[in-house]
């Protein structure tokens, strides 16, 4: 990408003697620089391109993604479950930085560390990070920053947006981690979701982003194992499962005073899960999506 820079839109700096990479705070980078943004997100484990999206759901284009290696490329890298908090400066930490700082509880109960001598992290926020942020992320990841490379795009940019809606296959692992699934039984993932309009504001993108995957992503696991706890716990994956479904987003988030940790959690997973089991040749299907609440959050 750093060699590719003016191709794909994008300004490379160099902050505490680290690299970082603006893909869309003050540069304007796009569609190739977001799918990039996308694959290293998934640690380079996962495969995404974009591709038409159901008519039925949305028209335009939608964001698919793949893996063969779940666990990791979803969970222990491209799940942002790290919050950079310094100062005045916030930003959502994901990528495989997160396997080398291990600061969460996934690291403790599900995944491993993964000491590095270089480390490299994506940060979705709406200001570069100053030397300071990036001298406590190279801390805590145990490495120099010589060697830690951060790649940065605001939400309401085209690289951003392209980054979240990825996540539709890491929103589904994460759904079942919380409903206590043992993930081990997962061996690929696919997901699919519209990508919508870039908004103006980062607000109005968290909350299309969110919708695109809530109302209009489909995801599809392989797994072994019985079929009776896929029937069993099927019903409860999908963000249909939570009482909060059913509105847009932003509407959602307005009314919980803008505290992610106030909504139900159980409303983040895709709007549509499938279970192929790979032991019995079984499909059990769950959810449905709602284009009228897509159309509503896009157009809006």
């Amino acid at each position: 990408m750093i060699d590719r820079a003016g191709v794909l839109r994008i300004e490379t700096h160099q902050t505490a003697g680290a690299t970082v990479i603006d893909l869309g705070v003050k540069t304007p980078g796009g569609l190739a620089a977001g799918l990039a943004l996308a694959e290293i997100c998934l640690a380079g484990l996962g495969r995404v391109r974009l591709t038409p999206a159901d008519p039925a759901v949305s028209r335009g284009p939608a964001v698919m993604v793949e893996t063969d290696q779940p666990l990791l490329a979803c969970l222990a890298s491209q799940y942002a479950g790290w919050q950079i908090a310094r100062g005045k400066y916030f930003a959502m930490g994901s990528g495989p930085m997160r396997a080398a700082a291990g600061k969460e509880a996934l690291f403790e109960n599900v995944l491993i560390r993964e000491p590095s001598a270089c480390a490299v992290g994506v940060l979705e926020t709406s200001k570069l990070p100053p030397d300071e942020v990036v001298e406590y992320i190279a801390g805590e990841c145990g490495v120099p920053t010589s060697t830690l490379t951060l790649l940065v795009a605001r939400t309401a940019s085209q690289a951003g947006t392209i980054q979240v809606v990825a996540r539709s296959v890491e929103t589904a692992l994460h759904k079942l981690h919380e409903l206590g699934f043992d993930l081990t039984r997962i061996e690929s993932g696919w997901g699919v979701a519209p990508l919508p309009p870039v908004a103006a504001d980062d607000l109005t993108s968290i909350g299309r982003t969110n919708d695109a995957v809530l109302y209009g992503g489909d995801v599809t696991l392989w797994v072994r194992g019985d079929d009776a706890s896929l029937a069993a716990l099927g019903p409860r994956v999908p963000s249909s499962a939570s009482p909060d479904h059913g509105e847009p987003f932003a509407s959602i988030f307005s009314r919980y005073g803008h505290d992610f940790y106030k909504i139900d959690p159980q409303l983040f997973s895709p709007a549509v899960v499938t279970f192929m089991n790979l032991d019995t040749g079984r499909t059990h299907r769950f959810g449905r999506t709602l284009p009228e609440v897509l159309t509503r959050s896009f157009l809006g």
